[in-house]
């Protein structure tokens, strides 16, 4: 049976910090049980080493087995080495106003992330580009309009989905509007409610209704939801617009919590408390784990505390294993030596071809 450290585990999702995994990292995986782990370009080096690493990564857990997870979106958010295909920005996709191409692409994406181990992948960006100044979405989104990115990213989420591959929409509520990149500050979004429910929120709502399986927060302020706290901390924003206006009971999942929009405004103790306390079921610190170290062990003397936490750690940990047993039954990745070929065999370049061939 979990124990109560066991299920607050299951709430953290963790960044490696290699292409293997070191000594400290075995020992603290092993002892902590993370519910998950995160790739990036420098975990990413080769096929054989990819398949590995995500192959120790899933036995490193004992008990419940782990998300391992990527931001594999195509166009610049592309994270694993050749011959993965390098599919192309959203933005093309959503150009081609094709439904069946875009499912066609987010099916694909979803084999070559099957066959290296990994089973979430953080998109689509559900965001509409609705601001030329944004610095960090703009061809990550589907379009300019509500609209093209419902329909358009419904159609490569399903992809993903009978890929096998749980999808994570991104960044509820709309990071669309900003022209600041949340890495590095905390962006305001000023629209009126009327606004954000009409462009924002749209394509986040038409998800919920179409059942996808988990959301990710974004590190932004909406003083029309929340004037003081940024959704990803905001009860206002995941609990009251997200579970309850939404109905929404999926999985989610924060941004990276070591962020500058969060990490320079919150200690790592307020962050984590308030968060949870949010509605957020999985918190991510993607680089320095010594940082969900201390919110782990934060969050543990908590629960000890507060009854009202607990029963939040509780909720998050149901859904995380109901998601879990729908979808990381087993790991999936081939072996070491037939990733490079089973990858060339999929051939996934032609599908590029027509992304990028004129009507």
């Amino acid at each position: 049976m979990e124990t109560l450290r066991d299920k607050i585990g299951q709430m953290f999702l963790i960044g490696c910090q290699s292409e293997s995994l070191t000594r400290d990292e075995q020992l603290i995986f092993s002892e902590y049980q993370f519910g998950g782990f995160i790739l990036f370009k420098p975990n990413c080096a080769a096929p054989k080493q990819l398949v590995q690493l995500c192959r120790n990564l899933w036995g490193s857990a004992a008990g419940t087995p782990p998300f391992i997870a990527i931001d594999q979106e195509g166009g610049r958010v592309h994270r694993l080495p050749d011959p993965f295909t390098h599919f192309p920005a959203a933005a093309r996709v959503g150009e081609k106003g094709n439904a069946d191409l875009a499912h066609r692409l987010g099916r694909a994406v979803a084999e070559e992330l099957k066959l290296a181990g990994i089973n979430l992948n953080f998109a689509p960006v559900l965001d509409v580009d609705s601001n030329p100044a944004n610095p960090v979405i703009g061809n990550r989104a589907f379009g300019s309009e509500p609209k093209q990115v419902m329909e358009i990213g419904s159609a490569w989420t399903q992809g993903l989905r009978d890929g096998g591959i749980i999808p994570c929409g991104k960044h509820f509520p709309g990071h669309g509007d900003t022209d600041q990149d949340s890495h590095f500050a905390l962006p305001i979004v000023r629209k009126t409610l009327d606004e954000l429910k009409t462009i924002e929120l749209a394509p986040f709502a038409h998800a919920c209704q179409t059942g996808i399986e988990s959301l990710m927060t974004a590190h932004v302020l909406y003083p029309a939801f929340d004037a003081k706290f940024p959704a990803t901390l905001s009860e206002t924003v995941v609990t009251g617009l997200l579970r309850h206006q939404l109905g929404y009971d999926g999985v989610v999942f924060s941004d990276d919590l070591e962020m500058k929009a969060i990490s320079a405004n919150y200690s790592v103790e307020e962050a984590t408390l308030r968060a949870v306390q949010a509605g957020i079921d999985v918190l991510l610190y993607c680089h320095e784990v010594a940082r969900a170290l201390q919110a782990f062990e934060f969050l543990c003397n908590e629960v000890e505390r507060d009854p009202v936490v607990r029963a939040r750690v509780e909720e998050s940990y149901r859904r995380i294993t109901e998601l879990k047993r729908r979808y990381v039954k087993s790991f999936t990745g081939v072996k070491e030596n037939e990733l490079a070929t089973r990858l060339v065999e999929q051939d996934h370049q032609r599908l590029i071809d027509v992304v990028l061939s004129p009507d």
